[in-house]
């Protein structure tokens, strides 16, 4: 995209090396790995391999959430902490709520 604006002559070819990724961190490759939980996750629910009351469900989507946080620390946007931090307070929410449930007697 920047290319093709800077091909256009509506970005300077000396303002591009603003726009490409200089480096790629470790924050970065955990956010992205946060992705990955999350968008597997999600791919696993649509496929019917996991219950969304599940504990793996909700474990799934906190630890997706939790290392896309902790890649906002570093390169903080505001709406996607909003997101996350709303995602990981209910993924929380469900795994304290699946491990409080009483067990069904059998009998």
């Amino acid at each position: 995209l920047v290319l093709g604006l800077c091909l256009m002559k509506l970005v300077s070819p000396t303002d591009f090396g603003r726009y490409v990724m200089t480096g790629y961190e470790p924050h970065d490759l955990l956010g992205n790995l946060g992705v990955l939980f999350i968008l597997v996750t999600y791919l696993l629910l649509q496929l019917e391999k996991v219950d969304v009351s599940s504990v793996l469900y909700s474990f799934l989507n906190a630890i997706g959430a939790g290392l896309i946080l902790y890649s906002l620390f570093f390169e903080f946007n505001l709406s996607a902490f909003l997101i996350e931090s709303a995602w990981l307070v209910i993924s929380l929410y469900g795994l304290v709520r699946q491990f409080l449930k009483t067990p069904v007697d059998g009998t």
